[in-house]
């Protein structure tokens, strides 16, 4: 859908401008071309790479991989949409997996007891069809009950339902009204998707201030993906001032939160010590853990520091191993297929049959 695909775009530019300004100076894939910074109202190109000559304490350079930053979805969290100890029984009975439970107990506490949240857990299994067959219809028609009783879950999840189309036509309008009055009463997922609204420039006029103010308020509130896309628009001073030690703060929070491109953002400052103290360790550490999340460009800049040595030991196989798999997610990178050129036939096949164990598509 046109929204989903404004999102995707989106996406990619605040991916964009990440790569943008985690510079070191370890040379990229030669693939990859110099560009000039993003640009306001379109997506970002790629960074320029940094000079070929090669720096042996520096950590690779993190890429532009366009990957969603949210994909906005027709219902709420279950867990943030039950606050309310009134409805233990209703939520703890969907968090143990009984459905049909959870929606006999909604439909009582919603009809009988005018309860929001409750009517917001009905949106919620019929949209999913959890205990109960999917009905969009149905599912719009709780979440907009939830919402006009002023619930904040149900307004967000009803703004999603309108944005995409399910239950009803699509209404922006309506949608950009709800995802408003959500975030006004604090849900993060609302602010940092009406953040991705006012940057996107369809549905809204691209505001990027606008768009940083609603970040900033989700980032506040510990949403990990605000508080990735935050941490961009201080590396760039896109829409508030530069501030790489701020920018390195908010992708530490996000690491901690497990978000995979703040992780391997986060350990390239760390091998650098570009705002924060430098701690190699640290960031293969957080490299790895990316790698084995199946994060492409870890993958690529994790097998860089080990086939080069870089604050670890020397390991070809397992660095040459890395490089496999993420050329099968299309991280190619022409420096580290002539490194594999040159190993033993025997240590190829080792390298060969360790990418094959982890993708299980090599060789096939």
């Amino acid at each position: 859908m046109k929204f989903l695909r404004s999102i995707s775009l989106l996406a990619s530019l605040l991916m964009t401008m990440a790569g943008a300004t985690a510079q070191v100076s370890l040379t990229p894939p030669a693939a990859q071309p110099p560009a000039s910074p993003p640009a306001a109202k379109k997506e970002a190109p790629k960074p320029k790479a940094p000079p070929a000559a090669k720096q042996p304490a520096a950590a690779p350079k993190a890429a532009a991989t366009p990957k969603p930053v949210a994909t906005p979805t027709p219902s709420p969290s279950p867990t943030a949409a039950f606050e309310d100890p009134n409805v233990d029984l209703v939520y703890g009975a969907y968090q143990r997996g009984m459905y049909k439970t959870a929606f006999d107990l909604a439909t009582t506490r919603a009809q009988y007891n005018g309860d929001p949240k409750a009517m917001t857990m009905l949106g919620e299994l019929y949209a999913n069809g959890l205990g109960v067959k999917r009905d969009y219809a149905k599912a719009a028609d709780w979440y907009q009950r939830a919402a006009d009783a002023g619930d904040r879950e149900g307004m967000f999840a009803l703004a999603m339902m309108r944005l995409s189309g399910r239950g009803g036509n699509t209404n922006r309008e309506q949608a950009v009204k709800l995802l408003a009055s959500s975030a006004k009463l604090g849900n993060p997922k609302a602010a940092y998707n009406l953040a991705l609204l006012y940057l996107d420039g369809n549905t809204l006029p691209q505001d990027v201030k606008r768009a940083a103010e609603l970040l900033r308020a989700a980032a506040d509130a510990g949403n990990p993906e605000a508080q990735y896309a935050l941490a961009t628009f201080y590396k760039e001073g896109t829409g508030v001032p530069k501030d790489i030690d701020k920018a390195v703060r908010l992708l530490q929070a996000a690491s901690l939160a497990d978000n995979v491109d703040a992780e391997v953002e986060y350990a390239i400052a760390l091998f650098n010590g570009t705002g924060t103290p430098r701690n190699q360790a640290a960031a293969i550490a957080l490299l790895r853990k990316a790698a084995r999340q199946n994060s492409p460009i870890a993958q690529n800049r994790l097998a860089r520091v080990l086939v080069s040595g870089l604050g670890v030991p020397v390991d070809k196989i397992e660095g040459l191993k890395w490089h496999l798999v993420a050329k099968t997610a299309g991280k190619g990178d022409p420096e580290l297929d002539e490194r594999l050129s040159e190993l033993s036939p025997e240590d190829r096949a080792k390298v060969e049959a360790a990418a094959r164990k982890w993708t299980g598509t090599i060789g096939k």
